[in-house]
């Protein structure tokens, strides 16, 4: 039985990866998880320098998920690198680490710091806010999408993976323009904006007023994404948003992702990615699946 998949020319043993910003860099989880059993690690968002993050409160629970509005906090590329970077090094995984920044001369600087280390590919998180555009994030225009996306080409010596907002009107055109950029791979969907208000202390719940929503409430949304992104594009995708079992990462695989993302899960049951790649192997024996990649878009095909 093969569970293995390529994606952009790096082979993962098994489809299965964390969501960025859900299992830090993997220290804290490694006592609760075997990371040799994943596939990959997708790391917490790096910047160039150290992000202090948002005002607290920023996490508040939702029905079926969660509004977080952490600000990106990181110690910068520098103590990744000394830190988190040497100790995931010790595991027999793919390493992903996500980039993030203000500017796309932020992006360039860790791109270029990571580009002589042991990292598999970089996720790259065109979710944060550009600053040189008055705020809008970089991934919710098709022409920064593209422009970003070529310029990190031009520096990345990983592959790189575009890691796209669901808070668009149309998300394949985005995903279209991170192709036409020179895209290796996809990722997708980062949260939905939410909001939730404390209606005892008449007050936002988050001090940022909004968050990102996460969790099983986004699944639909984001398994439906994913099946248009698959049909518009001819990228590999790592699908994510709500996976907690097997069966909803099957989902993903089914409409189109060659991987899957495993986030909020894992702040409720740690042991979450492990479960997931269990219940995939139990489906694949189950219904005599032998190759993994036989799965991956195969509603299309119907």
């Amino acid at each position: 039985m093969n569970t293995k998949v390529n994606i952009a020319g790096v082979e993962w043993k098994n489809p299965v990866t964390t969501a960025s910003g859900t299992f830090g860099s993997g220290l804290e989880y490694s006592e609760f998880v075997d990371l040799n059993r994943l596939g990959a690690v997708t790391t917490k968002g790096v910047s160039s320098i150290a992000w202090t993050g948002n005002p607290t409160p920023r996490i508040a629970e939702t029905y079926g998920g969660m509004l977080n509005a952490i600000g990106l906090q990181n110690p910068g590329v520098d103590v990744f690198v000394e830190r988190d970077l040497a100790f995931l090094k010790q595991y027999d995984t793919r390493i992903i680490v996500n980039v993030c920044g203000k500017t796309t001369k932020d992006y360039a600087q860790v791109v270029e710091r990571l580009a002589d280390y042991e990292v598999d590919m970089l996720e790259i998180n065109i979710s944060c806010p550009n600053v040189k555009e008055g705020g809008i994030a970089f991934g919710q225009n098709s022409c920064a999408v593209e422009d970003i996306t070529k310029e990190i080409k031009k520096l990345a010596k990983q592959p790189i993976i575009m890691k796209l907002s669901p808070n668009v009107t149309d998300i394949t055109e985005m995903a279209k323009a991170a192709e036409a950029g020179g895209a290796d791979a996809l990722s997708l969907i980062n949260t939905l904006t939410g909001m939730k208000i404390d209606i005892h202390k008449r007050k936002f719940a988050l001090a940022n007023k909004t968050g990102g929503l996460s969790g099983p409430a986004v699944k639909p949304v984001a398994v439906r994404m994913v099946n248009q992104v698959a049909n518009a594009v001819k990228l590999p995708i790592i699908g994510m948003g709500g996976i907690m079992t097997g069966e909803d990462a099957l989902e993903f695989i089914m409409a189109g992702a060659t991987a899957v993302a495993v986030g909020t899960a894992n702040f409720i049951n740690p042991s979450a990615t492990l479960d997931v790649i269990e219940g995939i192997e139990n489906y694949m024996k189950k219904y005599g699946v032998q190759d993994i990649n036989e799965l991956i878009g195969c509603v299309n095909r119907n």
